[in-house]
């Protein structure tokens, strides 16, 4: 007899480490390219964009540094505040 052993949440997004699946590929593959830009070109600008990158997209409890700016941009200056005195 075999024992599975299944996650809390079936329909919560895979994670790798501090990153989701698809914010992991595009940190791999820009991180590969960063490197060859620094090594054959000497140029830095693509290794500082892929640590930004790779901050904003570290995901805590579901949510990430790069959601809470949007949510902060949206909330304080793209979108309309509606409010009702009475």
């Amino acid at each position: 007899m075999t024992q599975h052993l299944y996650p809390q949440n079936l329909k919560a997004t895979a994670n790798l480490w501090l990153w989701g699946l698809k914010d992991f590929a595009i940190l791999g593959i820009a991180a590969l390219l960063s490197i060859v830009a620094l090594v054959q070109l000497r140029m830095a600008a693509p290794a500082a964009a892929t640590l930004c990158y790779g901050f904003l997209t570290i995901r805590l409890d579901d949510t990430t540094i790069l959601d809470f700016l949007n949510y902060a941009v949206r909330y304080f200056l793209s979108t309309q505040q509606y409010f009702e005195w009475r």
